[in-house]
């Protein structure tokens, strides 16, 4: 097993391993990969400041505080719209709302005596439970919250020597050429993300006026909902999309605006996907569309919505890794990438 090829061939197996850990492995491994996520999208900004002569740890700092208040902004820009929102919930005689209001109480007034029944004899022992998965999540919360900063740090601080490690664990003629390999993975990565935070906001703003100009209530909560959701392909514009629609259609009691919102939203989509995206991003990271889904899906079974945002950009890591190393060609040949450098000369060389 002294070649790259003869170390790596066994890569399905490694694939299985993999698989088993990503599964019992969670509570770990989800803080730590956002932490390694984040990290190689701060890393360009991170490596410029220390050529400029910037202390590791200060640049680290920085680029941690420049992060911290993007977010900030734009969870207090959300939770303005979603004070907003609950304060003005629709309440009209043919809201959706209140319809929906008087349905519960006359199936409470019929059922009354029989589920109060079953509450009262059921509630003493589900208190316990209900306390402790509450408490457990907002515990998580919070750790995650504070974890996930210090990791990015540290993963940034100790770059060199993880590289080194990593080098020093592969085979011996492939550990040369370690570092040129990640370099060129975490900068084509860090770009495309980079490129894609752009996008969210471009469409979120055009989201936004588009629903400002139709007369939706809470535009800019819904404008920026559905553009946040696009981070998972496919499936968050389908889901996002649903309340704004049915909050059309109560404040308006006509089908126009919801047929306006999903034009809106159509549009805008039409618009990112062969103007926005291409001038914004450029090069896509080479997934097919059925290896997307086939990702987002097997994430959301592993780790539910976390497993649905990581997922997907570990794997298109692993993609773009796999051209520069001819042992994991099949990886990129079985997630539809596409093919550049190595990998292309070697589709060539094999006629496919």
């Amino acid at each position: 097993m002294g070649t790259a090829d003869g170390g790596l061939r066994n890569w399905p197996v490694w694939a299985v391993a993999l698989l088993l850990l990503l599964a019992w492995g969670a509570p770990v491994l989800i803080p730590l990969l956002y932490a390694l996520l984040l990290a190689l999208v701060l890393h360009p900004m991170v490596a410029g400041l220390e050529r400029k002569g910037w202390p590791r740890s200060l640049a680290i700092g920085t680029a941690l505080l420049l992060v911290l208040a993007l977010v900030g902004a734009l969870l207090g820009l959300l939770a303005w719209q979603v004070g907003l929102f609950l304060d003005q919930l629709p309440a009209s005689e043919g809201s959706l709302w209140e319809r929906l209001d008087r349905w519960v109480h006359d199936v409470m007034d019929r059922h009354h005596e029989a589920w109060w029944y079953s509450f009262t004899t059921a509630l003493p022992g589900r208190i316990p439970a209900v306390l402790g998965s509450l408490l457990n999540g907002l515990f998580g919360m919070a750790f995650n919250a504070f974890i996930i900063p210090v990791y990015t740090a540290l993963l940034l601080y100790n770059r060199r020597h993880f590289v080194a490690a990593l080098a020093a664990s592969v085979p011996a003629d492939l550990a040369p050429r370690v570092p040129a390999i990640l370099a060129k993975a975490v900068t084509t990565y860090a770009r495309f993300i980079g490129g894609m935070v752009r996008v969210y906001l471009i469409v979120g703003l055009l989201n936004s006026v588009g629903f400002l100009a139709l007369g939706v209530p809470y535009a800019v909560l819904f404008g920026l909902l559905t553009a946040i959701m696009t981070m998972i392909p496919y499936v968050g514009i389908l889901f996002s999309s649903l309340l704004p629609i049915a909050l059309a259609y109560t404040s308006s009691g006509s089908m126009w605006m919801p047929l306006g919102v999903i034009a809106v939203l159509g549009a805008v989509q039409y618009l990112e996907a062969n103007l926005i995206f291409p001038k914004v991003v450029g090069e896509r990271l080479g997934l097919s569309t059925l290896a997307s889904l086939v990702v987002i899906f097997a994430g959301g079974a592993l780790w539910g919505v976390a497993g649905m945002i990581l997922l997907l950009p570990l794997v298109s890591l692993g993609v773009l890794v796999a051209e520069d190393v001819p042992a994991l060609l099949p990886l990129r040949r079985w997630f539809g990438g596409v093919p550049n450098g190595r990998a292309a000369a070697a589709d060539r060389a094999t006629g496919t």
